[in-house]
């Protein structure tokens, strides 16, 4: 027997984009249903993804710092690593915050539905877990699915020694040795973690630099900084990949030569992919692209009227605030808001160390649009904050419109870059002049104070460094 509910707004998948409209429709006094095909709220991000990494990232860097810090003479005893322990842990931040979820959707007297949820047709979706069956009815409906791995052909995924993200962040077992295939934001977070916790860690990635949507310049202070922690080999590949005694052995191949190497394990960390499969969007005939990312317009409707997608499933980038962010829009646009998704920049960050963040447009992207730029980079090694800090292998790089003078782009490479991106990524958002940057007083000494003092190097008023603006003539 089919059981039978009538709902405003049905939201598909309860990760960050998900539970945030669900929340946000409720909110509205939209009457809402949220279906969840796991156990937990929070999805991909909360559950083996953003929440779990930046946990153990944050032990990684606990233990680094403890390192550099003897050579101020301050000594610690060799860490003790009691994994059973931080599993634990890990567990029940999860928890915490996935029963967090939960207490709120049920305070907003959201109907959570755990299950599967497929389409029926355009109205109707059809949730099938272990026990039940239940036809959603709908007037507007979410599509908020999420992404998943994507997976290499002939890679034998169902041994131990081959992980994607989620093994990575089990923590069933730390390798002596851990190659890392793709050299993006995932693969350089966890060879930050592996390196720190003794693994010997190898990255290959097939481009000639890693994050190739960054400016070289900033990615080079990255690898310059990291070069003692693990090796990365760009413009390299692999073939004949096969699992021997508990070995992965594996041939790596560049352009002049191939060498054969073994690894207690393989992480494949070459990108997402859109959860749709179980969908079955043809029964409702709804458009996706190449990629099998749904197509949506700039209020999220697809060409379906009463269907809407947000986050992951919608294509790049795959980041959970752009989903949050666009959680909350969807919501409004369905209670009747004019409203519309036009973010000048999306910010992101790599929570490495040290930390990559970086927001708007690049360098190479805006020259080869032809716009008229100035360009200025800070280097933290004369930062008196960063330097008492040990974060001096680091920079702050500003891009204006030399045109307009507005900041039109941004990136940071050290300890806390992620936390110091807002003010750029604000800047941006509001049109914002790099003099009013330069002329707004930034405390002394912090990391921020970086910001300011690039800004000056644009304005020419810069004093902590030569001025190449200055007329020294007396």
């Amino acid at each position: 027997m089919i059981r039978d509910i009538h709902v405003q707004v049905l939201v598909i998948g309860a990760g960050p984009a998900g539970y945030t409209a669900a929340f946000r429709s409720a909110d509205l006094g939209l009457k809402t249903a949220m279906i969840e095909k796991h156990n937990s709220l929070g999805g991909v991000c909360l559950n083996v993804g953003c929440i779990p990494s930046k946990f153990l990232l944050h032990i990684a860097k606990v233990i680094k710092e403890t390192q550099e810090i003897s050579k101020y003479g301050v000594y610690f005893n060799n860490p003790k690593i009691n994994f059973s322990l931080i599993k634990k842990q890990k567990k029940n931040i999860i928890n915490n915050l996935a029963n967090g979820l939960k207490h709120m959707a049920k305070s907003r007297m959201i109907n959570i539905l755990y299950g599967i949820g497929s389409f029926v047709n355009k109205n109707t979706v059809l949730v099938v877990n272990q026990t039940e069956k239940i036809n959603v009815h709908f007037d507007h409906v979410i599509i908020s699915t999420g992404s998943k791995s994507i997976m290499l052909p002939h890679i034998p995924y169902d041994n131990i020694c081959i992980w994607d993200s989620t093994n990575a962040l089990s923590l069933n077992t730390i390798p002596k040795k851990l190659l890392i295939i793709g050299s993006g934001i995932i693969g350089l977070e966890m060879a930050t973690f592996y390196s720190t916790i003794g693994s010997q860690v190898d990255i290959i990635d097939r481009c000639d630099q890693i994050l190739p949507f960054l400016d070289r310049d900033v990615v080079k202070v990255f690898t310059s900084a990291v070069k003692n922690d693990f090796n990365i080999l760009l413009e390299t590949n692999f073939n004949n990949l096969t699992v021997q005694d508990g070995q992965v052995v594996v041939t790596l191949c560049n352009k002049l030569n191939k060498i054969k190497a073994s690894y207690d394990a393989v992480l494949v960390a070459i990108g997402r992919k859109p959860n749709i499969q179980t969908l079955l969007l043809d029964n409702i005939g709804l458009d996706v692209d190449e990629n099998n990312f749904i197509k949506i317009d700039d209020q999220f409707r697809t060409n379906v009227p009463n269907v809407y997608a947000i986050g992951d499933v919608t294509g790049q980038p795959m980041l959970a605030h752009k989903g949050i962010h666009q959680g909350h829009i969807v919501s409004e646009i369905i209670a009747g808001y004019k409203h519309y998704f036009h973010p000048i920049t999306i910010p992101a960050v790599s929570y490495t160390d040290p930390e990559i963040a970086w927001t708007g447009i690049n360098e190479y992207e805006a020259r080869k649009k032809n716009i008229n730029i100035e360009t200025a980079v800070f280097p933290w090694n004369v930062s008196g904050r960063a330097i008492v800090s040990n974060c001096k292998h680091g920079v702050t790089k500003l891009i204006i419109n030399k045109d307009t003078r507005q900041i039109i782009g941004g990136a940071i490479v050290g300890r806390h870059a992620g936390e110091l991106l807002s003010e750029i990524t604000l800047a941006i958002e509001m049109g914002c002049d790099i003099e009013d940057i330069a002329l707004t007083i930034h405390a002394h000494p912090t990391l921020s104070e970086s910001i300011g003092l690039t800004a000056q190097i644009l304005q020419g008023t810069i004093t902590d460094l030569m001025n190449s603006k200055a007329n020294l003539k007396h």
